[in-house]
């Protein structure tokens, strides 16, 4: 990793209130106006999903620990894998991860990296 990378993350209020947007495809949204590198979250619930304890522990793991696969990083944090993949996806999906493919003995392994140094929050009233 060359150089620090960083997320920018804007939190929008709505009506007064800081809520949490209804459905689960619909947690985040990203505006017309940001890049692809900057999402807009419509509320706090919806940010501390993201960024839930669970999942700084999971980055902790990935960074410090380096497991070579999905699976292993699941062994190392004591959790079943389904969960851990879904958390996987959504690190991704927003930019703090990076998933590489190994083929090892036949099978593709997907080898999780974090991607990013710092997070930068912004909360728009």
């Amino acid at each position: 990793m060359a150089g620090t990378k960083t997320r920018e993350i804007t939190i929008t209020e709505s009506k007064g209130a800081f809520s949490l947007p209804k459905g689960a495809l619909s947690l985040f949204k990203k505006s017309a106006t940001t890049s692809k590198k900057d999402y807009d979250f419509e509320g706090i619930s919806a940010l501390r999903h993201l960024l839930s304890n669970e999942k700084a522990r999971m980055l902790n793991v990935i960074k410090t620990q380096n497991p070579g696969s999905i699976y292993e990083l699941a062994k190392k944090l004591n959790r079943r894998f389904k969960p851990v993949a879904d958390d996987i996806r959504l690190l991704e999906r927003f930019g703090f991860i990076e998933l590489s493919e190994e083929k090892i003995k036949g099978r593709i392994r997907h080898k999780p990296e974090v991607i990013v140094d710092t997070v930068t929050i912004h909360i728009k009233v």
